[in-house]
């Protein structure tokens, strides 16, 4: 079996969205920093190990530019979105809360899409788990990841895909 969905990378300027679907696709993590203007839109397949058996997956990721907020929500570029993985960065605690919100946010204008938080740059700082247990996402639906090693980048995008996946 095969889909496609498009996933939308959401969060303040500097969280690493960018850096994430970078790693994600070349394996590589490029420390200069180019923020994104208006929407990059990119093409990664995956594999997803199902209880049905391999199901190939195509994410359409769209990365946003961290100046949308929550305007985002009145742009085009959220039309057919399947879900959205929305990013913080672990050493900027204003990125968490708006992380929260904008999760909260796709979730209530995109009823039945899904959703992960991810929390980037776990090498700098070890997050503090149990602030993220009472946000209102279940804490199944709150990651961990470090584009800069990789850890937890690859996890992050087969969790949003498995979940649209599962809810097709």
């Amino acid at each position: 079996m095969k889909f496609s969905a498009k996933v939308m990378l959401l969060g303040d300027i500097g969280v690493g969205k960018s850096s994430l679907a970078k790693r994600l696709m070349f394996d590589r993590f490029d420390a200069d920093y180019k923020t994104t203007i208006g929407v990059d839109i990119m093409s990664h397949a995956l594999t997803l190990n199902t209880d049905a058996g391999p199901v190939s997956a195509n994410l359409l990721l769209w990365d946003t530019d961290g100046d949308f907020g929550q305007h985002i929500f009145k742009s085009v570029y959220l039309s057919g979105a399947s879900g959205a993985l929305v990013v913080a960065d672990a050493s900027r605690p204003s990125t968490i809360e708006k992380m929260f919100d904008l999760a909260a946010d796709f979730l209530k204008r995109l009823p039945g899409r899904s959703v992960r938080a991810v929390v980037n740059k776990t090498d700098i700082v070890t997050p503090d788990i149990a602030l993220y247990d009472r946000r209102g996402l279940p804490s199944e639906y709150v990651m961990f990841s470090s584009a800069r090693t990789g850890e937890g980048v690859t996890e992050a995008f087969e969790a949003i895909a498995m979940d649209i996946y599962r809810r097709r």
